[in-house]
């Protein structure tokens, strides 16, 4: 028997109404990738639909098994992991999705508004402060142009510091 209610809820597959402001709900354009992507998947299930015939399961779910049942978290995750080696990139989980979507937002210079509606955060804090990562190689860029700047700046007050040295010899000279 579980201990606790978290032992329940995670050995079970819940389906609930994700929706918690009007905003989460409100329209989102998908680019022309995701569309495309979601046109395939159309034709993958229809094809498993026809596969499974009696044992298939109907609902309303983009993603499902061959028969059309939910798939199950656990499953999720190890797919999407198989795809992450394939693709030749580091393996992160699935929520990390979400900061990466952020952070590549950020590097493209959208406007944090914009990454909020995509989001689909209630409060721009959380998106800049929690999912905005901005990537190293911006950070490297950044600095750089820091560094350039307070060169400048240090060398425009050498040069200040070693006229007004000049010109004191010079009036110095002068005197004598």
């Amino acid at each position: 028997m579980p201990s606790t209610w978290s032992d329940v809820v995670r050995r079970c597959l819940l389906h609930t109404d994700t929706a918690k402001t009007e905003a989460s709900e409100a329209v989102l354009p998908l680019p022309d990738i995701c569309l495309t992507a979601l046109r395939l998947r159309q034709k993958e299930q229809q094809a498993a639909k026809e596969r499974a015939e009696d044992l298939w399961t109907e609902s309303d779910m983009v993603f499902t098994t061959r028969y059309g049942t939910p798939v199950e978290p656990r499953n999720f995750t190890r797919e999407f992991d198989r795809r992450c080696e394939r693709a030749g990139v580091r393996r992160i989980r699935v929520h990390d999705t979400r900061h990466t979507c952020a952070s590549l937002l950020a590097a493209l210079d959208a406007h944090p508004r914009i990454a909020m509606q995509i989001l689909r955060h209630s409060e721009i804090a959380v998106t800049m402060e929690v999912y905005t990562h901005v990537p190293s190689a911006d950070t490297r860029r950044a600095l750089r142009k820091l560094g350039k700047e307070v060169g400048k700046e240090k060398k425009g007050k050498h040069k200040q510091q070693k006229r007004a040295e000049e010109q004191a010899a010079e009036d110095g000279r002068q005197e004598s």
